[in-house]
């Protein structure tokens, strides 16, 4: 099994705040009730994980990402099917949001209580997705490798070697089968060139479409074909210059396909790519502390909730590997 990272080191593991406690909340049952019986699941199940994958990459830094805007206008705007599909019913004091389970709702602001009583950094940036700010930290960070955990198979186009080693645990199948990703098995698994398997596989998602974005994909482009011309011409850019050339051998169903999918090819490359240079704001330093920020909050926040088990391995975590 490939290392999350070279020997000696110790990373910054970035994790996608949302995509974690979702899995978290449909993982575990909602008969895991805090002692006044509200659900707490989604508590339980999260904070478990953040400790489970603290034991896993041993980290020196880490910071839960966030979604400030979980639809962001610049992308609905270039493509007005993005993420439609998840809009729940339009409140007339909230305006559109993203269809969250009713009792998930209340345990987000509970995971926020724990973290920031935990000393656990959280990240955002206004307007913008978490694979923004996941796709940010991961690209400007020159100190350490990096190890971002997702269940968004979106965020495998932040793999990289260079200039710094960025490895991405994606979990969409849950934390007990989650799959390290590099460029490597990135251009291994879903057939793009290796020497930009990142870039080349949100090209690829471009191409092919992705239904959990609502990405409609260039018609009759399925995967197989979309990863036969990626690794053919190696860029979407390089394909649609031999689409314009009558002189290229681009099959002429191929060409006539793309051909018609040209404005949506010119509109949503720029929304299936994550931003690489949001403004990213902490709540906190990233450095993971050997001694919570509020010792006394997180005990009364671990008994109202009654996760204290939970707690206590999040604590022997973080001094195992926090610093004083």
């Amino acid at each position: 099994m490939m290392s999350m990272t070279a020997p000696g080191t110790s990373p910054l593991l970035l994790l996608d705040g949302a995509s974690l406690w979702f899995r978290a909340y449909y993982a575990l049952p909602e008969s895991i009730t805090a002692p006044d019986g509200r659900p707490v699941n989604a508590v339980r199940g999260f904070i478990d994980m953040v400790a489970a994958l603290m034991a896993r990459t041993e980290p020196r830094r880490l910071a839960v990402c966030l979604d400030l805007d979980w639809r962001p206008k610049f992308r609905v705007d270039a493509v007005p099917s993005y993420k439609a599909h998840r809009v729940a019913e339009v409140l007339p004091d909230t305006g559109s949001s993203e269809e969250v389970p009713e009792t998930l709702t209340p345990q987000v602001e509970m995971i926020m209580n724990v973290l920031a009583a935990a000393g656990i950094a959280t990240a955002g940036s206004v307007g913008l997705e978490a694979d923004d700010v996941l796709g940010t930290l991961a690209a400007r960070e020159r100190e350490d490798p990096v190890v971002v955990v997702s269940g968004d198979r979106d965020l495998l186009q932040v793999a990289s070697d260079e200039p710094n080693q960025v490895r991405v645990l994606y979990v969409g199948r849950g934390l007990a089968k989650a799959e390290l990703f590099g460029p490597a098995e990135v251009a291994d698994k879903y057939g793009v060139p290796p020497h930009r398997a990142g870039e080349a596989y949100a090209e690829l998602a471009l191409l092919r479409g992705d239904a959990s974005d609502g990405l409609p994909g260039v018609k009759g482009v399925g995967e197989k074909t979309a990863s036969t011309l990626m690794l053919r011409y190696g860029s979407v850019a390089d394909l649609r210059a031999a689409v314009n050339d009558p002189a290229s051998d681009l099959a002429k169903g191929i060409r006539a396909k793309l051909t018609a999918a040209s404005d949506y090819l010119d509109a949503a490359l720029p929304v299936v790519r994550v931003v690489t240079d949001a403004e990213v704001e902490f709540s906190r330093s990233d450095i993971i502390p050997a001694v919570h920020a509020d010792p006394d909050r997180l005990s009364q926040l671990a008994s109202e909730l009654g996760i204290g088990s939970a707690v206590d391995r999040l604590t022997s975590a973080m001094g195992t590997y926090g610093r004083a």
